[in-house]
């Protein structure tokens, strides 16, 4: 039995240079298909082939037969339609670089649930988020102030900078350039495609497996 649609289905939408630069509702994917300002990136064996919409339809029944369960699908009075997973843009070459969300869990990401003092790994109902400088001394929320840190070395410290507590840092807290996290969210098998344009695109959401 073939899986069923929603509306809301998630696309990875690439620019003309095949770069990843954000993901889109299946509405919209095919208001863009009917618009002809995008194409259908299917991967097929291996290889990597380009539908019009009106290509896509004209495959559709063979989908539909061959492969009933690898697609979802978009049901219309006539015919049931393969919604696609990755689509690209025409006509549009900018390469979004959005901010990374400074968030608790990209945080713990970044940080690979370690304890930037001990080095030991928690969970993270057991990790803090220490002020490196802190805030008592005029320490900000950002990026290379934050550090996740154990109860025990979080309390040790104190209000003191890790020099004051006579304690150092197993490495220097950094912005990272791109959503760690996401790695942790992308492993359902209907996205699996999306993997090979992910590597390298920046992210300021989570990618849900939907």
């Amino acid at each position: 039995m073939s899986a069923t649609l929603s509306i809301d289905e998630k696309v990875l939408v690439l620019n003309r240079g095949y770069a990843a630069i954000r993901i889109c509702h299946a509405r919209e994917a095919f208001t863009l298909l009917c618009r002809e300002a995008a194409e259908i990136l299917s991967i097929e064996e291996g290889q990597y082939l380009t539908y019009g919409l009106h290509d896509w339809m004209d495959v559709a029944q063979l989908q539909k037969e061959l492969e009933p369960t690898k697609h979802r699908w978009l049901r219309l009075p006539t015919i049931d339609i393969a919604v696609p997973k990755i689509i690209r843009l025409l006509s549009y070459d900018a390469f979004l670089k959005p901010e990374v969300r400074l968030t608790r869990r990209n945080l713990f990401s970044r940080d690979k649930n370690k304890c930037q003092y001990c080095g030991k790994r928690f969970g993270a109902g057991d990790l803090t988020l220490d002020h490196v400088v802190p805030r008592v001394q005029g320490g900000e929320n950002s990026w290379v102030n934050l550090v996740c840190a154990c109860m025990k070395c979080n309390t040790k410290k104190g209000g003191r900078t890790p020099r004051q507590a006579n304690m150092r840092l197993i490495q220097r807290p950094i912005k990272p350039t791109h959503c760690v996290a996401r790695k942790l969210r992308i492993g359902s098998r209907q996205y699996y495609s999306w993997k090979a344009f992910l590597d390298n695109a920046y992210w300021s959401i989570e990618l849900d497996e939907g």
